[in-house]
């Protein structure tokens, strides 16, 4: 199959809405059948955006969720987070939708992922601190991420130069409301040292503290 031409993709929808998690999982899927897996490759990927806004459950939709998966020789991927995919040794995550939502617009290669998480760590940490208590998000725990190489080459393909899964994701994402005013880093992680005391409200009850 040819390659995903990054430059030419357009914005389906907002993060974790149902139009962005099915583009997400089918590119996905193709760069999984693009890549050279073994045979008896198992293996699970599941993003879970809790607290997401209910415009993004409309319709009956349980969960603002994608997956990939990897079984007995067949590759899917689509909306949710099936019990069957988060069975397999994997990426697995829930993640509140507004801690990672404006930054997954942004796009980079492995020294600007690096650069990112080191924002989000200070945020992180700064909600600590305002907040008064440890981990109110309640983030870590789960079971120990699982990359194998093949998956790892196969959905990171090209990153530097612009490719991958997450810069093809990015590129499927529009802009959220919550975002508009709200200050941010370089890598579009939301301040929170910066806010307001009414954004830093408005920005934890989007997180659901």
């Amino acid at each position: 199959m040819a390659d995903i031409n990054v430059a030419e993709l357009q914005p389906v929808g907002e993060f974790g809405s149902k139009a962005w998690c099915e583009a997400c999982a089918e590119y996905g899927v193709q760069m999984l059948e693009d890549g050279d897996l073994p045979a008896d490759t198992a293996w699970g990927f599941t993003e879970i955006y809790t607290h997401a806004p209910a415009r993004l459950l409309e319709g009956g939709r349980e969960m603002s969720a994608y997956y990939l998966m990897v079984k007995d020789g067949r590759i899917t991927g689509g909306d949710g987070a099936p019990e069957e995919c988060k069975a397999l040794p994997g990426f697995h995550i829930a993640m509140p939708w507004a801690s990672i939502c404006n930054q997954s617009r942004t796009k980079y290669g492995r020294e600007g992922q690096m650069r990112r998480s080191a924002q989000e760590k200070v945020m992180f940490q700064q909600i600590e601190e305002y907040v008064g208590r440890t981990n109110p998000l309640g983030l870590g725990g789960g079971p120990k991420h699982v990359w194998p190489r093949e998956v790892g080459m196969a959905l990171g393909k090209g990153m530097e130069e612009g490719g991958g899964l997450h810069n093809i994701a990015a590129s499927l994402q529009t802009s959220s409301p919550e975002f508009a005013d709200l200050p941010t880093t370089d890598m579009a992680v939301p301040d929170f040292e910066a806010m307001t005391e009414e954004q830093k409200r408005r920005f934890l009850a989007l997180l659901g503290i």
